[in-house]
């Protein structure tokens, strides 16, 4: 008996071992991602502009993407990178075209693959924790695109909690 209670107890230490190795992360839910693009564009379209908006999760990876009926083809791309590359970073891109333009060496992010550095994309946060972000492509300027994706991540604040 003893030796089984020894053993039981080595298990439950191994147990507590392998549970402090894992990560538990939050992620953007499909749900969540759709709302947040369906926000974005109406946003958008309330100033009258066709823009299209990417939803991607924290690593990156597309969870929705619309595209308003009159916005350029080329929206899609440019919505998608811009998403991709906050989500990266865990910062606006507004504020990495700021740094580059204070630190010229930091260009070299321009360069890596998927990365668009311009205005327009936003991390979306649950807490504390970035679980994604939002890309919008097509406004007359990537302010303009910031604002809206800005006004998604506001009209959903109570999903984000």
């Amino acid at each position: 008996m003893q030796k089984l209670s020894l053993a039981l107890a080595t298990v439950l230490a191994l147990t507590g071992a392998a549970n402090a190795a894992t990560l538990n992360e939050k992620n953007m839910p499909l749900d969540v991602a759709t709302k947040l693009a369906q926000s974005a564009v109406a946003a958008c379209a309330a100033d009258k502009y066709n823009v299209s908006v990417a939803v991607v999760d924290r690593a990156g990876n597309v969870r929705a993407l619309l595209r308003a009926d009159a916005a350029g083809p080329h929206t899609l791309e440019s919505a998608t990178r811009k998403a991709y590359t906050s989500a990266s970073t865990r910062a606006a891109t507004a504020a990495i075209v700021e740094n580059i333009a204070k630190n010229p060496s930091a260009a070299e992010l321009a360069r890596l693959d998927g990365f668009l550095v311009l205005a327009g994309g936003v991390p979306v946060k649950s807490g504390d924790e970035t679980i994604g972000a939002i890309g919008v492509g097509g406004a007359p300027s990537g302010a303009l695109d910031e604002a809206c994706a800005v006004a998604a991540i506001d009209a959903n604040a109570e999903l984000l909690k």
